[in-house]
């Protein structure tokens, strides 16, 4: 039983690396930001004024975003939007899944306004269209992270089992689970869980 415990410490070890090295990745993303001149102020955000000149310099009017647009684009964006109204309604059906379930199982609630955001409606070089598109594109990819978080920790209270073959993208709570075909290990978690 000595090689599982060493197993598991070794995963751990290697989880923690990763860890560490996003928040060393998000550190990166902070210090190329701020050589972007811009800052936030009350949730806003806030450009210097000559990057804002700058920026309002080479926005494109929507006539010519459109005109330059090519045919089959113009033809695939009803498929696109069309999209608008099943992600809504799954947004509604996971949302009251949430409300109504999670306190009762006594999983923490997710947290939405940690997966919405729609700040590109500040950047002054984006025309209407452009800002509507970036505002459709965050809330498509601002949910699908929404529900993922919302599945990931309905997989870990019901079933945290790692599966048999690799998972690509899996959940944040994906590498606490145990491993596939590990009994003792599910019958622990168990135990632990309904101890709560």
């Amino acid at each position: 039983m000595e090689e599982p415990i060493k197993e598991r410490s070794r995963i751990e070890s290697i989880t923690e690396k990763i860890k560490v090295l996003e928040h060393e990745l998000e550190v990166e993303f902070v210090k190329r930001r701020a050589g972007l001149s811009f800052g936030i102020e009350r949730g806003r955000v806030v450009f210097e004024k000559e990057i804002l000149r700058r920026h309002r310099e080479l926005k494109i009017s929507i006539l010519a975003y459109v005109a330059g647009a090519r045919p089959l684009i113009l033809l695939t964006a009803p498929i696109i939007y069309g999209l608008a109204v099943p992600l809504v309604l799954l947004d509604v059906c996971v949302s009251v899944y949430q409300a109504v379930c999670f306190p009762v199982y006594r999983i923490p609630k997710v947290k939405r306004s940690d997966y919405f955001h729609f700040d590109h409606a500040h950047l002054a070089y984006l025309n209407s269209l452009q800002k509507f598109n970036c505002a459709y594109c965050s809330y498509a990819n601002g949910l699908l992270g929404y529900i993922r978080e919302i599945g990931g920790r309905s997989e870990a209270y019901w079933c945290p089992i790692k599966h048999a073959r690799r998972v690509i993208g899996a959940h944040e709570q994906y590498t606490e689970f145990v491993d596939y075909g590990d009994a003792d290990a599910f019958k622990e978690n168990r135990r632990r869980a309904n101890e709560d």
